[in-house]
């Protein structure tokens, strides 16, 4: 009979170093494929930045799907354990060196899109658990729940990341998105996963906020002027 040996897992200590260089045997340990940053550069009011342009940036980590071919019934938090974490680090310490430190991000989302060999579950297993949304709010020190989108699709499309103020969700003016291209990802076995973060508001926001609100119930629909 012959029996076959698993490899023990190697340990790493991520808590107090940056995963910017020298990252590939935890990539080779989650199975990561790929991972860039894409920033988009924003002209803003002076009134909002003190004249400094907005920076959104976003983090995209491609790793196989370690559930897909898998039943609906097979439960996913071994693997969320963990991968997630490590996603989490990977993802912050680039938006971070992207945007200049956690006190330069002011508002903050997160995505997941899984291959056509996977399921939505899949994505938001990586995404939707402490083990990503804790690390992500840590390392940005932020409070707010993260906002988030999730779907399944081929490689190729673009997808839009929802953000919003990382300790005042409700502040309206900080109420954006970010459009990521993912040109080769994900394949039918693999999942995306997109860390996104923002120095500012919206350009040119201007819609008011709960503070300025006047009250409005569904009495509007009676004195309206069409």
């Amino acid at each position: 009979m012959t029996t076959t040996t698993t490899a023990p897992a190697h340990a790493f200590d991520l808590s107090s170093v940056s995963t910017l260089h020298g990252y590939e045997p935890i990539a080779a340990a989650i199975g990561l494929r790929s991972i860039r940053t894409v920033i988009e550069e924003l002209p803003a009011a002076e009134a909002q930045t003190h004249g400094a342009p907005i920076l959104r940036a976003a983090a995209i980590a491609v790793v196989a799907n370690p559930w897909a071919g898998t039943a609906v019934t097979y439960g996913l938090e071994p693997e969320t354990q963990r991968i997630a974490p490590v996603l989490a680090k990977l993802l912050t310490d680039r938006l971070n060196d992207a945007l200049g430190g956690p006190d330069a991000v002011q508002a903050f989302g997160k995505a997941a899109v899984v291959g056509l060999d996977g399921e939505i579950e899949h994505a938001g297993a990586l995404i939707h658990t402490p083990y990503f949304g804790n690390l992500m709010r840590e390392a940005l020190e932020g409070t707010s729940i993260l906002c988030f989108s999730d779907a399944r699709s081929a490689a190729g499309a673009s997808h839009r990341v929802p953000l919003w103020h990382k300790t005042a969700p409700a502040t309206r003016d900080f109420y954006q998105s970010l459009e990521v291209h993912l040109a080769d990802a994900p394949h039918p076995g693999e999942i995306a996963i997109i860390a996104a973060a923002a120095t500012g508001p919206r350009p040119h926001a201007r819609i008011g906020d709960r503070a300025t609100d006047r009250a409005i119930t569904s009495d509007i629909l009676k004195e309206l002027s069409l």
